[in-house]
């Protein structure tokens, strides 16, 4: 690949032309992002196409990154679960839904999904549940739960989960 290719924004004529990244320069941008915090294999392949990389030399550096362990998709998922369940309180589908975004592969984000225990999601929808329900006004229970459970399903939370917490007794 040639170090003195020259690429410019199609839509300003006179933008500065910009200087195509080498293939050695985007494995050291990409591994240096990646060993600041975890990435997945997808995120990399946007960034790549971003530069405009092809996609031969995208595959390889790609590649490179997963042996040398830089992105490991199993452990992204993970991390991202974890912390997608305690710190910004989302159901199984948003996270899901988030995940594909990402690029990880649906067999991975279910297994990792699946090890999370249905306890964990029931104890955070719980005390969401009761926050929410304490700043509602509404005529009749009816008109609350349907509320509840609206609010519930735009977090990501599944039905059967949503029915356990609604019909609990706030603490």
């Amino acid at each position: 690949m040639s170090q003195e290719t020259i690429t410019t924004d199609n839509n300003d004529m006179f933008a500065k032309p910009k200087k195509q990244i080498t293939e050695q320069e985007a494995l050291l941008k990409l591994s240096a992002l990646c060993s600041q915090a975890e990435h997945s294999s997808g995120e990399m392949m946007d960034k790549m196409r971003r530069w405009m990389l092809p996609g031969d030399v995208a595959e390889r550096i790609l590649d490179r990154l997963i042996d040398e362990r830089f992105v490991d998709d199993e452990r992204f998922a993970r991390f991202f679960v974890r912390d997608k369940i305690r710190f910004d309180r989302w159901g199984r589908r948003k996270i899901e839904q988030a995940l594909y975004k990402k690029g990880v592969a649906s067999d991975i984000s279910h297994r990792v999904l699946d090890a999370v225990p249905a306890a964990d999601y029931i104890e955070i929808l719980r005390q969401l549940i009761a926050a929410k329900r304490r700043t509602l006004k509404t005529d009749s229970d009816y008109e609350l739960n349907g509320k509840l459970i609206r609010f519930a399903m735009g977090r990501g939370f599944d039905m059967d989960i949503i029915m356990k917490c609604i019909d609990m007794p706030d603490e």
